[in-house]
C-alpha cells in the first residue's frame, strides 16, 4: 500500500472527501473520518471522533477498555486531546486493499455502537461473564 492507492480506496468509499495525500478528511453516511499516513515512517491511521471524553461516565470508560479486549477487534477506543476516538493504526506498506476496506467498516461500526455494544463487527471474544453464563 502507498498513499496513491490509499487515496483511490478512500475516494471509492467516501460520500465526501477533502485533503491531500497523507491527510484526508472524509464522511461516510453521517460519520466523520480522518486518515493520516506517513510513508517515510510506514504508518497509517484511520480515526473517527466519537465524543468529548469529559462527558464520559466511568461505565463508558470501563466498557471501552473491555471492548478493546473483547469486541473492538482491529480498532481501539482511544483518547487524544479532549476527544475519544475509534482508531485503526497499522503499518502503511503492509496493508492490503481488503484490510483498508475492513478498517473503514470497523471504525464506522465502533462509532455507531459506542454506548451500546462497543463493537467493530459481529465477531467478539467472550468475556468472563459470557463464560460464566454458559456454565450455568
Amino acid at each position: 500500500m502507498d498513499n496513491q492507492k490509499l487515496d483511490k480506496i478512500l475516494k471509492l468509499f467516501a460520500d465526501k472527501i477533502e485533503g491531500s495525500l497523507g491527510n484526508w478528511h472524509f464522511v461516510i453516511k453521517d460519520v466523520q473520518f480522518v486518515c493520516l499516513s506517513d510513508a517515510l515512517h510506514n504508518r497509517m491511521r484511520i480515526i473517527s471522533p466519537i465524543k468529548e471524553h469529559a462527558g464520559m461516565t466511568k461505565e463508558e470508560y470501563h466498557q471501552c477498555l473491555e471492548a478493546n479486549f473483547h469486541s473492538a477487534l482491529d480498532i481501539k477506543y482511544a483518547i487524544s486531546g479532549d476527544v475519544i476516538w475509534a482508531a485503526f493504526i497499522h503499518p502503511l506498506q503492509e496493508l492490503s486493499v481488503s484490510q483498508v476496506e475492513d478498517a473503514i467498516q470497523q471504525v464506522y461500526s465502533a462509532v455507531k455502537t459506542f454506548g451500546t455494544t462497543y463493537s467493530s463487527s459481529n465477531l467478539y471474544f467472550p468475556t468472563d461473564q459470557d463464560r460464566k453464563n454458559r456454565m450455568n
